[in-house]
């Protein structure tokens, strides 16, 4: 049993940020550090009920402001099963942290009690956490606003400190074993060993794989990661690995900086075009890949890129298998994807693309409910390969019967030990750094042949401050506005000007901005069109 009001000291003491209004979505909480000492404390709360709801689960939280700036920091809660938090739970967040933001305890304890009655929560259970955090200045003492309300409930909790955020998720997935982050490098290492067993003449398309940890956590868990790799780890240089000083984190590096500003991040001078390189984010959720040619000249692989070439390889395996009916694949996009990825998708690897919208909760669940193999990335890289039940069930059988055929055996294996090699719980750059040097050494593929599969549309994203941001409402995942009247119209006329033009519109999650996404045949042509479709928009 708990008493709640025992909670008061704590709530003096961590929730001095007052009448700030708090938002729970995709990315959990995420704002400026100095007003986060409220919102860690309930968050921590609703983690507790979170487990206390599933019978002392394990919930996992990490205090993580991905690719924004030092001074930001954010928290999010994972779900057992390392997916994230359900839906239905981001009110309750939302709602406890407004509540404590306006310093009434007495409110908050009412508040706080009425939803303890509503989740019919048996007291006598015993509520678990698993948590970490990312290299931010502000994340120890954040750390310690989180876990304040925990003796009050009675809970276990795990700290793994610093660690990534795939990683945090995955260990949240095995919650009932006793796991450190050794058991993720075991796990990954050896589906990686697995897979190249079977191509024991494979060579890497690459001379040398550079990789940007944006200065973050990625940086010094990859370096552990590392020597269980030693087939990369003789090729490998970590570069932007200054956890250690807050202050430089994603500072002109990382996945974001080099997906927004389309160049190579501090820390490599003369590149080769015979190397691989790729970008982590802050916590190395997201990744993008990149390489030079002969001219010196920057190509981006980014989520898009990234998505595709995984399609490739695995719809081969499929076919290699004789499986490709039985199982199905698909791929999901948001608006953001490049339309050229679409096409060559669906017109050349002939496979269903459903779009969705923007966030990674929405990819995640139609990834999972519509396909066996379920393949999404957003542009900016974060992204990952669902494999059904389904998939298993069928594969383990034809593996189990056997077939005549040594090729045939061997993509089926192929497909198993592939599957293992993506962390399934969310987004992970490691995980997916290895998925794509296999992809590329099983495919044979150089970075230049992989850039070659098919060439981008031109396309900007671009952002427009506005008065009012809810003005702005969407239609068609996000595609189509409905609101303010008559701008649709108009920028359907603008875009029917350009050579496969596109452009759509949508509100900011964050601040009060629009963001404009523009896309056409050539760059004059698609900073013609952002120009015009902006101007609509400041006049609307």
């Amino acid at each position: 049993m708990f008493d709640i009001t025992q909670l008061e000291p704590a709530f003096i003491k961590y929730c001095t940020t007052r009448n700030h209004s708090y938002t729970y979505g995709t990315a959990g909480f995420r704002a400026n550090a100095s007003t986060l000492d409220t919102v860690m404390f309930t968050t921590g709360i609703v983690a507790i009920l979170r487990s206390l709801v599933l019978q002392g689960k394990y919930i996992g939280v990490m205090i993580t402001a991905s690719h924004n700036p030092p001074q930001d920091n954010g928290v999010k809660i994972v779900e057992p099963s390392g997916a994230m938090l359900i839906e239905s739970w981001e009110q309750i967040a939302t709602d406890l942290a407004n509540i404590a933001s306006h310093g009434n305890f007495t409110a908050f304890v009412m508040h706080l009690s009425q939803v303890i009655a509503k989740l019919n929560i048996d007291e006598t259970t015993t509520p678990r956490l698993i948590v970490g955090h990312d290299s931010r200045e502000s994340s120890p003492y954040l750390m310690e606003c989180l876990q304040a309300a925990a003796p009050v409930f009675d809970t276990i909790v795990i700290n793994h400190t610093l660690i990534t955020t795939p990683q945090l998720h995955y260990l949240t997935m095995l919650q009932n074993d006793v796991v450190t982050e050794v058991d993720y490098y075991k796990f990954f290492s050896t589906s990686w060993n697995n897979l190249f067993s079977l191509y024991p003449d494979l060579n890497l398309t690459f001379n040398n794989l550079i990789v940007d940890g944006a200065n973050g956590v990625g940086s010094v868990q990859f370096s552990k990661f590392l020597p269980y790799l030693p087939q990369l780890a003789t090729l490998t240089t970590i570069i932007n690995d200054k956890h250690n000083v807050p202050q430089m984190l994603n500072v002109d590096c990382g996945a974001d900086f080099v997906k927004t500003n389309q160049k190579l991040p501090n820390g490599i001078v003369n590149p080769n075009p015979s190397d691989l390189y790729a970008s982590f984010d802050g916590d190395a959720d997201r990744i993008v890949f990149y390489y030079v040619d002969n001219n010196k000249k920057f190509h981006l692989l980014d989520g898009d890129k990234i998505s595709t070439i995984l399609t490739k390889c695995l719809i081969s395996m499929l076919r290699e298998s004789e499986l490709l009916n039985d199982i199905n694949l698909g791929v999901v996009q948001t608006a953001y994807a490049n339309g050229s990825s679409t096409k060559y998708i669906t017109k050349s690897l002939k496979v269903p693309v459903e779009c969705t919208k923007t966030g990674v909760k929405h990819l995640h669940h139609i990834a999972e409910s519509k396909f066996d193999i379920g393949i999404y990335f957003e542009a900016n890289g974060h992204g990952t390969v669902l494999f059904s039940n389904k998939f298993y069930e069928v594969l383990q059988k034809a593996i189990d019967n056997g077939s005549s055929s040594e090729k045939i055996h061997k993509a089926r294996l192929s497909l198993f030990y592939f599957s293992k090699l993506i962390n399934q719980t969310v987004g992970d750059s490691m995980a997916d750094l290895l998925a794509v040097i296999a992809t590329l050494s099983i495919l044979q593929l150089s970075p230049s042949d992989w850039d070659t599969e098919y060439q981008d549309l031109p396309n900007l994203l671009t952002k427009c401050t506005v008065l009012n941001r809810f003005v702005f409402k969407t239609t068609d995942m996000e595609r189509k506005l409905t609101s303010p009247s008559g701008l649709q119209e108009k920028i359907d006329a603008a875009v029917s000007k350009y050579d496969s033009g596109r452009s759509f519109v949508r509100a900011s999650g964050t601040e009060d901005a629009v963001r404009i996404y523009a896309e056409a045949k050539t760059k004059a042509e698609v900073e013609a069109l952002s120009k015009e479709v902006t101007q609509l928009v400041e006049n609307s």
